[in-house]
């Protein structure tokens, strides 16, 4: 047995010199010393020893277990640390070579044009209310202004879920949401998606955005909403900017105006892109009903509002000089990149 031990620790030693990976040390570790092993299976055979040789042979196989053990751990060593060598020489970095600019994207022009109106309107005390895309037809129309024999509510105009709930055709539900809820003063912007059954052309979409406006407070008058839309256009447009307010009819607003702009192009000249009236519409805009302000429980005889409402796309094509609303929803990168 004494020889059997010793030439079990001679092949271990032997093998484990011409090892060149990590698995193949555990093999080795494993055929010798596992449960399995050379090593134990001699072990095994200790009980039919005597009594004089059992401890003379139990010391052997101690010493010839720490050898083994002792070679694997140097071997192990050595091979880990050649691991480590090929694994850095495989990573190696050239820190001369030049680097890969990391593609970095971008704010949607309609996002940027949309933070820059918030901005503005915050900057003159207003709050921003948000609410659903799918309205009840009460805060969409009825509330409004909008009786049921009313066009707007034609199919042909408006996606309806129901008989009684629509993909909003506007954000002025928020102005009654707001209304219903709050007591003047009132001064917010609600902006939002709004849909109506348009089909896709250069300056129409079912999918588009829209920014309203509402103050109600006592003694509002059409100077307020005309002071406020100038210097919003002002801020928008540049110092230079002129409006000019034009008698129109909404249901919900009386009187009403449609609002225009100076030309962007010409400064008011006239030119091709204003059909050479010198100014652009760009919002409708009026005092709010009296019947709009009793349906949320304000006294049209205390209080008095105005209201407005602007399309986005328009104020991000006429900002940036876009001829095609449907180019902001192709998502061409190559188009987002201009801006």
């Amino acid at each position: 047995m004494k020889e059997q031990l010793l030439a079990i620790r001679k092949s271990a030693e032997e093998k484990l010199v011409s090892l060149t990976s990590l698995q193949e040390l555990e093999d080795v570790r494993v055929s010798v010393l596992g449960k399995k092993g050379e090593l134990t299976q001699v072990l095994r055979q200790m009980g039919a020893l005597s009594a004089e040789e059992r401890p003379i042979i139990g010391a052997l196989a101690n010493e010839v277990r720490e050898a083994i053990e002792s070679a694997l751990s140097e071997r192990k060593t050595v091979l880990l640390a050649k691991a480590r060598e090929e694994k850095l020489a495989k990573e190696v970095i050239d820190v001369t070579m030049a680097g890969k600019k990391p593609e970095i994207g971008g704010l949607h022009p309609i996002t940027k044009v949309l933070d820059e109106v918030k901005n503005i309107f915050l900057g003159m005390g207003f709050s921003i209310a948000e609410g659903p895309d799918v309205e009840l037809d009460y805060y969409n129309f009825e509330a409004l202004n909008i009786p049921k024999e009313h066009p707007a509510r034609d199919t042909q105009d408006t996606f309806y879920v129901s008989d009684n709930v629509v993909l909003r055709t506007q954000t002025s539900p928020m102005q009654i949401r707001v209304m219903e809820k709050a007591k003047p003063p009132i001064r917010i912007i609600a902006p939002g998606r709004v849909y109506r059954s348009d089909a896709v052309d250069a300056t129409h979409s079912p999918v588009f955005h829209q920014i309203e406006g509402l103050v109600v407070d006592k003694g509002i008058t059409m100077a307020d909403l005309k002071g406020t839309l100038e210097q919003f256009i002002k801020s928008l447009y540049g110092q230079d900017a002129k409006i000019r307010l034009r008698p129109h009819h909404f249901p919900f607003t009386e009187p009403s105006a449609e609002v225009d702009v100076s030309c962007f192009v010409c400064g008011g000249k006239g030119c091709r892109v204003c059909k050479g009236e010198g100014f652009i519409e760009i919002l409708g805009a009026g005092m709010v009903h009296p019947d709009v302000l009793r349906r949320c429980n304000i006294d049209p005889d205390e209080y008095s509002g105005f209201a407005f409402g602007l399309g986005l796309e328009r104020i991000v094509m006429r900002r940036m000089n876009i001829d095609d609303m449907r180019h902001l929803y192709e998502n061409d990168v190559r188009f987002l990149k201009q801006f």
